[in-house]
C-alpha cells in the first residue's frame, strides 16, 4: 500500500527534538522556528513533558467516556484558572476542526438557526462545517456546500450588521489571529463591535483560536487584547505540545443535554496529561512572557531586513511579508541556515516557534535571516 500523495515535502526527515532544535535522519541540526504548525509549545521532549506521559502510558492509556476520568476536570479547572474562563465549561476533543466542528453544531442546537457568517481568508479546517466556513473553494467539496455561509471583508462591522440583523444567522466564527491567511490580526475595535453586535441579533460568537491561542500571541488567547468574551472558544495545537487534542470552552448560557455531543478518543488519559504537563510547564516556565518578550525582539530584528514590505504578529505568531515570492528565500533557510519556517500564500513567511525560544535563539535566527536575504536597511 502507499500513502495518499496530498502532502508536498522536503526530503528531510525530522527523528529527534530538543526544545527549539530537531535533527534528521543525517545527523544535521535545524532550528524550528515552525513548530509543526504552532503545535510545539512548550518544546520538543521537555522532560517535565516527557516524564508526564510516560508515567501514564505505564499505568492506562485509553478508557472510553463511558466511565469518570479525573484528569479531565483537572484538566479543566486548570485551563480555567489558567486562561481567565473557570465559568466556562469544557468539551475535549482530538483536532481543531473537531473543536470547530462542534462549536458550529452546538451554536445551531442553541438557537435553531443555520446560516454561518465567517471571513475572507479564513481556515478553520478541513473536515464538513469547519471547511464550509474556510475561505477556499479549492477544498470545499460538493458535499460540503449545503451549509449557508456569507464571508465577509475584516474591519466592516457595518457588513457584518447588514447580515445579521437578517435573523437567520446562528453563529459568527473568527480567528483570533489568521494563520493561513498570513497573520493578519482582527483590529480590536472590530472585535468589540462583533461582540456587540452578535450581542445584539443573538448570534454566537465563537473565536478561532487554534493557532493564536495557549499564549502564543503574548495573552493567552489573542482575543484578549481586545477584552471580549466570546461565546465559544475553540482551541487545538499548542494544548498537548503534539498529542492529539482539541477542546471547546463553552460559555455559561449553553445547556448541555446528554447525547448532543460525543467523541471515541477525545480527553483520553495520555491527551489528559499531556495538557495538563503543558500547563504547568507554562506556568513554572512563564511561557507567556516569553513569546511576548522574544516575539518583540525578533519582530524588531527582522524589520531592518531589505526586501520586506510587511511584520505583522504578536508574541511568537509572526508574519513576514516580502515584495516578491518567498519561495527561494525559505529554501535557502532550510537547506543554507538550517532553519524550519513556515509560509502563507506566496509572500509571506510563517513563524509559530516554541514559546520557549529564548533571546540568543531569535538572535541566531535574525542572524541566519541576514545571511539569506542580505544586508539590513542601515547598513544600505
Amino acid at each position: 500500500m502507499n500513502l495518499f500523495d496530498v502532502y508536498p515535502l522536503f526530503n528531510i526527515e525530522i527523528v529527534k527534538g530538543k526544545g527549539c532544535r530537531v535533527w534528521d535522519s543525517a545527523g544535521n541540526e535545524y532550528l524550528d522556528l515552525y513548530g509543526g504548525h504552532a503545535v510545539i509549545s512548550v518544546g520538543h521532549s521537555h522532560p517535565d513533558y516527557v516524564t508526564a506521559v510516560t508515567g501514564q502510558i505505564n499505568k492506562l492509556g485509553f478508557y472510553s467516556n463511558s466511565v469518570v476520568n479525573s484528569l479531565q476536570q483537572q484538566l479543566a479547572d486548570k485551563l480555567g484558572a489558567a486562561s481567565g474562563y473557570d465559568n466556562y465549561a469544557l468539551f475535549l476533543i482530538n483536532t481543531g476542526a473537531e473543536a470547530n466542528e462542534n462549536a458550529l453544531k452546538l451554536a445551531s442546537f442553541h438557537n435553531g438557526k443555520r446560516r454561518v457568517v465567517s471571513f475572507r481568508a479564513s481556515f478553520h479546517g478541513r473536515t464538513s462545517a469547519s471547511v464550509r466556513v474556510t475561505d477556499n473553494p479549492a477544498i470545499i467539496a460538493p458535499v460540503n456546500e449545503g451549509m449557508p455561509v456569507t464571508y465577509l471583508p475584516i474591519g466592516h462591522p457595518d457588513l457584518v450588521e447588514a447580515e445579521l440583523k437578517k435573523g437567520d444567522v446562528s453563529s459568527l466564527i473568527i480567528e483570533g489571529i489568521q494563520g493561513v491567511g498570513g497573520i493578519q490580526i482582527p483590529p480590536d475595535d472590530f472585535l468589540r463591535s462583533l461582540r456587540e453586535l452578535c450581542t445584539r441579533y443573538e448570534v454566537c460568537l465563537i473565536v478561532d483560536e487554534i493557532q493564536s491561542g495557549y499564549g502564543r500571541s503574548g495573552k493567552f488567547f489573542a482575543h484578549q487584547y481586545a477584552g471580549i468574551r466570546p461565546d465559544i472558544i475553540t482551541v487545538a495545537k499548542g494544548i498537548a505540545n503534539g498529542f492529539p487534542m482539541g477542546a471547546v470552552l463553552i460559555g455559561p448560557m449553553f445547556k448541555a443535554v446528554h447525547g448532543m455531543l460525543g467523541t471515541t478518543f477525545g480527553g483520553n488519559h495520555l491527551a489528559c496529561v499531556a495538557a495538563l504537563a503543558v500547563l504547568d510547564i507554562m506556568e513554572k516556565e512563564q511561557l507567556i512572557e516569553n513569546a511576548n518578550r522574544v516575539g518583540n525582539y525578533l519582530m524588531q530584528e527582522l524589520a531592518t531586513l531589505p526586501g520586506i514590505r510587511e511584520i505583522r504578529g504578536r508574541g511568537l505568531m509572526i508574519g513576514i511579508e516580502f515584495e516578491e515570492s518567498v519561495k527561494e528565500v525559505r529554501r535557502r533557510l532550510l537547506f543554507e541556515q538550517n532553519i524550519f519556517t513556515g509560509v502563507a500564500g506566496a509572500r509571506t513567511i510563517r513563524l509559530l516557534p516554541p514559546l520557549s525560544l529564548s533571546l540568543s535563539e531569535a538572535e541566531e535566527a535574525a542572524g541566519r535571516f541576514r545571511r539569506v536575504i542580505g544586508r539590513t536597511k542601515t547598513n544600505q
